[in-house]
């Protein structure tokens, strides 16, 4: 099967690549526009394996910029768009980026940042396109995996600054293969509408809109997360699926009865979800009402490896996250390296298929989370008998109270049976007499009589009271990133700072 943008641009001119409102670029427009781009930032200096920072929200430029570092056979470097000035500049000075793409509106981020040209959207971005010549190749450049593009993502880690997750220059094509063939596993075609909800930033939404590119299919932009846009735009271009995080789950699912029912949803084949722990209840709530065959969960990073659970296997093993990816082998280790039987919880391992990432400029990390051939990035969990993993909780997330580990994922999971409880986290902060305690920030719905005695009682009713919460603080809503994850630290931090300033 011909796969990549510059093969469905000469097969199939004419069709939807991607849209944005009643905006549209064609499979064709969108391939010339890379290639403008491409000779563009050739001209700055970027050659092969060169990286480039991409600095842009949803839409059509994001695309364009990562598919002309594809044609030049260079590695994109997506920047989370939320980041400030300091935090962005760090990113783009460690990757080591010749050129930015970046929209106007965040210019800033790269004031910190030097000797990296610039080509910048809202300014001078249309006008250096349209000054490349019609027809012709980039000068000098190869045209590697069909232009697919490569990127350097950076994962946010739970301490200290994110780290870019770098592939050696030989596995472009390696990677470009595994598109395809994750395209294939999931039956991806031409006649798939892929709705992108996330950030275009984040290895997930990313690859899935890149997958769908690569078989010819529509990519629906959103520009900004809305649960009842969302619904409107599955009815309203016919989507067939979309890739979503729990989070997204908890908005639809908030909205009134009649406003989530006043649309057909009946093109949508699949909702598969991942990047953060799906609680049992919300999930089986979120069945119910698209349909319990359509939702799909995996599990992965963006070192590599993954899981995959279908609909029926997860009725069957709830709160699985699946077995692995054909080729993949996952073990579970303690804390000296010893494998673990299965319902043990401990440090989750994996071996993938194929793999040779490195933390950019960090060959301790690199080090640290290798082992014989199987990597690690930090999540705790278990096997069951039938090979099914469950995940607890990131080490670094893990309470030691009283001597006792608790693993905060099963406490915000018996929380949210609560129906009272539309969304908490739970994480541990010091306490003179405990070491830790646990802290719930807990929303409730909407008229729902809960209160702090509220929430700790549930708990107490349903789980051993060890592990009932000793802090709870009620919000109006719980402060998520556009990934969908709760930033735990975050929140730890800003609970230690009220406290120290309260003494």
């Amino acid at each position: 099967m011909d796969a990549g943008l510059i093969a469905h641009a000469r097969l199939r001119p004419d069709a939807v690549a991607l849209r944005l409102d009643d905006v549209m670029r064609t499979y064709a427009e969108l391939d010339d526009r890379a290639r403008r781009l491409a000779r563009v930032l050739h001209k700055l200096g970027v050659c092969r394996g060169d990286r480039v920072a991409v600095l842009l929200p949803n839409g059509f430029e994001f695309f364009e910029a990562l598919h002309a570092c594809g044609r030049l056979g260079a590695i994109a470097v997506p920047v989370n768009v939320h980041l400030k000035a300091d935090e962005a500049g760090w990113i783009v000075s460690d990757s080591g980026a010749t050129a930015a793409v970046v929209d106007e509106s965040l210019l800033s981020a790269l004031a910190l940042v030097r000797d990296v040209a610039q080509v910048v959207v809202g300014r001078d971005y249309e006008a250096a396109l349209a000054d490349v010549p019609e027809t012709g190749e980039v000068d000098d450049a190869e045209t590697i995996g069909d232009g697919w593009p490569t990127t350097m993502a950076y994962t946010s880690g739970t301490t200290g600054r994110p780290k870019g997750v770098a592939i050696g220059e030989d596995d472009f094509r390696r990677l470009a293969a595994g598109v395809a063939a994750g395209g294939q596993r999931w039956g991806l075609g031409p006649d798939d509408v892929h709705l992108l909800v996330g950030p275009s930033y984040h290895s997930g939404p990313c690859y899935w809109a890149q997958m769908h590119l690569a078989f010819g299919g529509e990519v629906v932009i959103m520009v900004k997360w809305d649960a009842e846009g969302a619904l409107a735009l599955v009815e309203r271009f016919g989507v067939t699926n979309s890739h979503m995080v729990p989070a997204n789950f908890q908005r639809i699912l908030a909205l009134p009865d009649d406003v989530r029912g006043r649309y057909d949803l009946s093109s949508l084949k699949m909702v598969v979800h991942a990047a953060a722990p799906c609680p049992v209840p919300l999930k089986r709530a979120f069945m119910d009402f698209v349909g319990t065959e359509k939702v799909w969960e995996y599990y992965g990073a963006s070192e590599g490896g993954g899981t995959v659970i279908s609909p029926e296997e997860w009725l069957a093993h709830p709160g699985s996250v699946g077995r692995p990816f054909p080729g993949n082998e996952f073990v579970i280790l303690d804390d000296d390296g010893h494998a673990l039987l299965a319902g043990e919880v401990g440090t989750v391992w994996v071996k993938p298929a194929a793999s040779s990432f490195e933390y950019h400029n960090d060959p301790e990390k690199t080090a640290a989370q290798h082992r014989e051939g199987f990597f690690t990035v930090g999540d705790a969990g278990y096997l069951d008998e039938d090979g099914y993993l469950y995940l607890a909780d990131r080490k670094s997330d893990m309470v030691i109270t009283g001597g006792v580990n608790v693993y905060p994922r099963e406490i915000e999971e018996c929380l949210l049976r609560n129906p009272a409880v539309v969304d908490c986290a739970v994480l541990g902060v010091p306490d003179d007499e405990w070491g830790e305690v646990l802290y719930a920030i807990v929303q409730s719905a909407p008229g729902a009589a809960l209160d702090e005695d509220g929430v700790v009682a549930w708990v107490r009713e349903h789980m051993a009271d060890f592990k009932r919460p000793r802090v709870v603080e009620l919000v109006e809503e719980l402060p998520r990133d556009p990934n969908g994850k709760v930033r735990k630290p975050k929140l730890r931090e800003a609970y230690l700072a009220r406290t120290t300033e309260g003494r």
